[in-house]
């Protein structure tokens, strides 16, 4: 999407961020946040999971894995998270081959270009920015 991201909560930090702090990062959202992770655990049994920072000036995200394979990240900002997924070309076909809702086409057609896939990122404030979650992670882990 064109419109400008919001900043990791917990830029300029050197550890990750107590429970109690994410909670307060994240606001009115936590409750999305801790749908989001229990969704991926129970649907998609991705349960592992942990904080990582590339450096102080990116904050921090929670990596979600299943085995050495990285499926997407969560990124906590104020009031808001960030979902990031890296697809791969097999994934971005299935998309447009398969019943993919329009709002989760445009979301990949937004996307950016990395020499290891396709980026999409997206912010969420509400429970309708939950669903792209479920259908990209299926497509992430389809192909």
């Amino acid at each position: 999407m064109s419109e400008e991201l919001t900043p990791n909560a917990f830029i300029g930090r050197t550890a990750p961020p107590a429970d109690e702090d994410l909670t307060a990062a994240l606001g009115s959202t936590r409750p999305l946040w801790n749908q989001a992770l229990a969704t991926l655990a129970t649907r998609f049994e991705l349960g592992e999971w942990e904080w990582m920072s590339y450096s102080p000036k990116a904050g921090w995200s929670v990596r979600i894995r299943k085995g050495k394979r990285n499926i997407l990240y969560m990124s906590p900002c104020r009031n808001t998270f960030r979902i990031a997924f890296i697809l791969g070309g097999k994934a971005v076909q299935a998309a447009h081959e398969s019943k993919t809702p329009a709002r989760v086409l445009k979301l990949i057609e937004n996307g950016t270009k990395y020499p290891e896939g396709l980026g999409i990122r997206w912010e969420i404030k509400s429970t309708k920015d939950l669903a792209p979650i479920e259908i990209l992670t299926a497509l992430k882990l389809g192909h």
